[in-house]
């Protein structure tokens, strides 16, 4: 019996299920041993099809790191869209949404921030979603100075402190090896920020 014919898709739901079968495999090894091979054989797609939405693994592996980076960014845009007294409500709800994306995709995170340590492309994609959120968290804590909600800092550089700490203590916590509780994990970043921006918890 010859192959068993492969039933049509639409370019959106192949992609999908690529990408699905990329993110799955990084929750089991690391980016270096991650093949075009391997994440083929999990999908019910010719290899060949592969190189119709992607260059190579590196171009897949950017697609994830953006899409991840792009739901983060939808959770946190409750701060900082947010406006009035209850900034620092509004804080704590963008972060729990942050951490469910570590608390479900933990392994997946981890794997692109091994993968952006080794790839030249990796890291400058990686580099770039953080700099996104250091750049508007510096807006929003600039707008929260000139509101009278936070005592006037550095915008800039507290951003980028605590983004950093952020990344590497979800990293730590919520990564390939669970070390906290999501909900230790809300309780820690959220007292740190509003102590740090709110002087309050």
């Amino acid at each position: 019996m010859g192959e068993p014919r492969r039933r049509r898709r639409s370019p959106e739901v192949a992609e999908r299920e690529i990408l699905a079968a990329a993110e799955e495999l990084l929750r089991e090894r690391p980016f270096r041993d991650l093949t075009v091979d391997e994440v083929m054989r999990r999908t019910e797609l010719s290899r060949p099809s592969f190189y119709v939405y992607f260059k190579d693994r590196h171009q897949l592996v950017l697609r994830v790191a953006e899409r991840f980076g792009d739901e983060m960014m939808t959770m946190s845009a409750r701060w900082f869209q947010g406006t009035g007294p209850g900034a620092a409500a509004t804080f704590r709800e963008a972060l729990e949404g942050i951490v469910a994306v570590y608390d479900e995709h933990g392994p997946v995170l981890h794997a692109l921030a091994d993968a952006a340590t080794v790839d030249p492309e990796v890291e400058r994609t990686y580099n770039a979603i953080m700099q996104t959120f250091i750049d508007t968290i510096t807006q929003r804590i600039e707008e929260e100075i000139a509101a009278g909600r936070v005592l006037p800092l550095d915008a800039k550089e507290t951003a980028r402190a605590l983004c950093l700490m952020n990344d590497r203590y979800l990293m730590a916590a919520l990564g390939r090896t669970r070390t906290a509780t999501p909900e230790t994990v809300v309780a820690t970043l959220a007292t740190i920020w509003t102590r740090t921006l709110y002087g309050t918890d």
